[in-house]
């Protein structure tokens, strides 16, 4: 079938949740490489919004999905799973975690996140049960976790939302302090928000954040479903900070493709969880925990993670350099492989999206007209010069044409 044919498709029997797509439906990937239906070939710096980590047609991911499927894809978690416990294992020992629960998605895994908080301190008798978010935050479309999203455009269409969410300024930590209320059980962050532009939390922010949870005995939640699995240069965003959050969400990476979510969370905390508290029919199946289990050990044994860093360097002060030569470039930031260029409100950044996709390159502009970054941690520093190449080329034509 071609393109025409599947966008007939989709505008007669898919629900218009995602707008007018990009004109393209690929056919198969290789490394960084994606193929559309004619065999144009693509470069992608989106990876599926940070989920293809290992890229596409990874032997490790592949072997592993292909062996688990001809053994067993589902059964129930009334039994005992060995790739569950395996991935499990492998999150703990490689984070400051002790427990895990695996569920299908981001929104999920936030979602438990937000029941765990509570029930820690329901369990305890105590009525805390207000949750601080960031004003620009995004942790899912599910209900509770679109109240926690800081987005007000996001809730507007499903208002009322459920109580006992509230946002505060970003990198703010006095407005933090002054939200904390005798209700508050948790204070939820993404370390960098990327669906709202690539925005990073400061240094002094993030430890502050974590003093005050320990002041106050509230949970610090963190919310590393995309800056999770290496793509900041450490396996997790908050090992960049030296702090330990009582519990972390994880999604996207994870799964390398295939759909997974995760909550890791201390000992202490992970122990309100008990039998009928918490569930799920899909969540830790054998084959995507064998998907969880290839991607950790190849992004470890790979040295993929200490490479995305070095990428991240690369990419950012070619960036930086586009920045230096372009006045509608604002701002450069993020880390690792997590980048973001914000531009001037005159410039279209969906414009430039699809320029780049004309000329074979994938990407994405998030919150505050801001060009997102998130490709493959396989990707080269060869493909990374090919697009700061085209980018240029286009932002020359939109500065000759101002």
């Amino acid at each position: 079938m071609d393109i025409q044919g599947i966008i007939a498709l989709d505008k007669k029997y898919y629900m218009n949740t995602f707008g007018q797509r990009l004109p393209v439906a690929f056919e198969y990937g290789k490394q960084s490489t994606l193929y559309d239906k004619e065999g144009k070939a693509y470069t992608d710096f989106v990876s599926g919004i940070a989920v293809n980590v290992l890229g596409y047609g990874h032997p490790a991911l592949v072997e592993a999905i292909v062996s688990q499927a001809q053994k067993l894809i589902h059964c129930s978690n009334l039994f005992y799973i060995e790739t569950q416990a395996e991935a499990a294992k492998l999150l703990v020992e490689n984070s400051c975690g002790d427990r895990v629960f695996f569920a299908n998605s981001g929104a999920e895994a936030n979602e438990g996140a937000i029941k765990l908080a509570r029930k820690y301190f329901r369990d305890k008798g105590m009525n805390k049960y207000e949750i601080i978010t960031a004003v620009n935050s995004f942790h899912g479309r599910t209900l509770a976790a679109l109240a926690a999203t800081g987005q007000e455009k996001y809730q507007k269409p499903f208002i009322p939302m459920p109580p006992g969410f509230k946002s505060v300024p970003f990198n703010d930590l006095k407005a933090v302090k002054n939200a904390i209320t005798d209700n508050t059980c948790a204070i939820m962050l993404e370390l960098i928000q990327g669906e709202g532009g690539v925005i990073e939390a400061t240094h002094e922010y993030v430890k502050g954040v974590e003093q005050l949870c320990r002041e106050t005995g509230i949970l610090l939640i963190l919310d590393e479903v995309q800056t999770g699995m290496g793509r900041t240069g450490k396996l997790f965003a908050y090992q960049h900070f030296d702090i330990q959050p009582d519990i972390i969400t994880l999604a996207k990476g994870l799964g390398g493709g295939v759909p997974i979510g995760a909550i890791i969370a201390k000992e202490n905390v992970a122990s309100a969880f008990e039998p009928g508290s918490h569930g799920s029919t899909f969540g830790g199946n054998p084959l995507a925990c064998a998907a969880a289990i290839a991607v950790i050990t190849t992004l470890l044994n790979e040295g993929l993670i200490d490479r995305c860093a070095q990428m991240g360097q690369h990419f950012k002060q070619r960036l930086t350099c586009l920045k230096n030569k372009y006045s509608f470039i604002k701002d450069v930031r993020g880390k690792g492989l997590m980048l973001g260029m914000e531009l001037d409100p005159s410039v279209s950044g969906k414009e430039i999206v699809n320029a780049a996709l004309d000329q074979g390159y994938i990407i994405n502009c998030a919150g505050h007209n801001t060009l997102r970054f998130l490709p493959p941690l396989v990707i080269t520093r060869q493909e990374i010069d090919g697009l700061i190449d085209t980018l240029d080329g286009i932002f020359k034509r939109i500065a000759e044409e101002a």
